[in-house]
């Protein structure tokens, strides 16, 4: 998604959070009218939910429109959040083969056994495999104990290799491999 669409689905979010936070603020009186009017400029239309607060509703009508102003609330923080994606970006699920009728398509939890598997082959031990993607492609940044009688370099070049060729082997696109060796493995 593009910046400009990702604004636009941010300031939507946010209108979606305040708006209906302020009409039940205003409807239940905790805000004043006059306040609320005097920095939204909406006078009129305020004044008449102010208005319709204080008799019109019973309990169980204002308690059905709290209900459903938090629900309106909570899927506009839900879109906010997915907008605001904090840390990199994984695809959940990459095309390998597009051709019709042989549509194949792997998952990120599939890729992670693969890179987890080819770790453990190679000498290492406890791998946790974390995945990010770029242009459909997949970063893959593994960490990794190694054995105490083994060679960090060692275990970390021939892990960083064997995962490269696992992944290419069953075509999964891949952009960049990472190993970081957290210490020995007790």
């Amino acid at each position: 998604m593009n910046a400009f669409n990702r604004l636009i689905m941010l300031i939507v979010a946010l209108l979606l959070i305040l708006v209906p936070v302020l009409l039940l603020l205003a409807a239940f009186g905790v805000i004043p009218a006059g306040l609320l009017a005097r920095y939204t400029g909406y006078d009129a239309a305020i004044q008449a939910i102010s208005g319709l607060s204080s008799s019109v509703f019973t309990t169980a009508v204002r308690t059905i429109i709290a209900v459903v102003g938090a629900l309106v609330a909570l899927i506009a923080l839900l879109l906010l959040l997915r907008e605001l994606t904090f840390g990199r970006r994984m695809s959940r699920s990459t095309v390998m083969d597009d051709t019709p009728g042989r549509e194949t398509v792997i998952t990120s939890g599939a890729v992670k056994t693969l890179v987890d598997g080819a770790a453990r082959e190679a000498g290492a031990q406890s791998p946790s495999t974390s995945l990010s993607s770029e242009k459909g492609a997949y970063n893959v940044s593994s960490r990794i104990k190694v054995p105490e009688s083994g060679n960090f370099t060692e275990v970390a070049t021939r892990t960083r290799e064997n995962v490269r060729r696992v992944l290419d082997e069953q075509g999964v696109p891949v952009r960049d491999v990472e190993v970081t060796v957290q210490g020995t493995a007790s």
